[in-house]
């Protein structure tokens, strides 16, 4: 990630955008050498269904694995209680 100065993201900024919109870079905007403010691509709806997708699909995989090690006739709630019990 980039940082640039104020000043520098005045005189170049329609190139910084482009850097940011073509290239997707994250640029961090300084003053005084303290970073106030981020330049980041906004992510499309593709990108955020793609991401939720593969999180419910990583979901399905743990709740799979969970199933196979779950004992057989015990309920999730029973599950629940028993824990609480030994705390």
């Amino acid at each position: 990630m980039q940082e640039i100065g104020i000043r520098e993201l005045k005189q170049r900024a329609s190139d910084i955008l482009k850097r940011v919109r073509e290239k997707r870079e994250t640029i961090t905007i300084t003053y005084r050498g303290r970073a106030v403010a981020r330049l980041v691509p906004v992510e499309g709806r593709e990108t955020r269904v793609a991401e939720a997708l593969a999180i419910w699909a990583e979901m399905d995989t743990l709740a799979q694995e969970i199933g196979a090690h779950w004992p057989p006739g015990v309920t999730a709630a029973e599950a629940v209680q028993e824990q609480r019990r030994e705390l």
